[in-house]
């Protein structure tokens, strides 16, 4: 959590929008974090890794498709998926509603900046 000017501590969570939708920082702590990632209709995130960390993804609205090393999986609501520590994977929403899912991540290092993408439908990736 974050400080305010006046010293105390921002327990508001963190919020931020993306081309493909929004997610929401609920907790986070030593070698983990957990997050609200909404999908809008027809979108999916880039295809990217990950140096330091894993994830564990639960679908709570709508229907994910996950792609993991080039094999596809539908995660269901109430389905779970993991995401091993460097693996090569992206999640598209294929419906026409809003897709939500809760993400855990662990690892040593949780940083936004520990993406590699390596395709992206918002022209995301670097030249290599």
């Amino acid at each position: 959590m974050s400080e305010t000017k006046q010293g105390e501590m921002d327990n508001n969570p963190k919020y931020d929008e993306r081309p493909w939708g929004s997610f929401t920082v609920l907790d986070e702590g030593a070698g983990y974090k957990v997050k609200r990632i909404e999908v809008l209709p027809g979108k999916r995130l880039s295809y990217q890794s990950h140096k330091h960390r894993a994830e564990h993804w639960m679908t709570v609205e709508g229907q994910a498709k996950v792609t993991i090393n080039e094999q596809d999986h539908i995660v269901n609501q109430y389905e779970t998926i993991d995401i091993p520590l460097g693996a090569r994977h992206r999640v598209e929403n294929p419906g026409t509603e809003k897709l939500t899912f809760i993400e855990i991540q662990q690892g040593g290092y949780l940083g936004e900046d520990d993406i590699t993408r390596y395709e992206d439908d918002f022209g995301r990736v670097k030249q290599r």
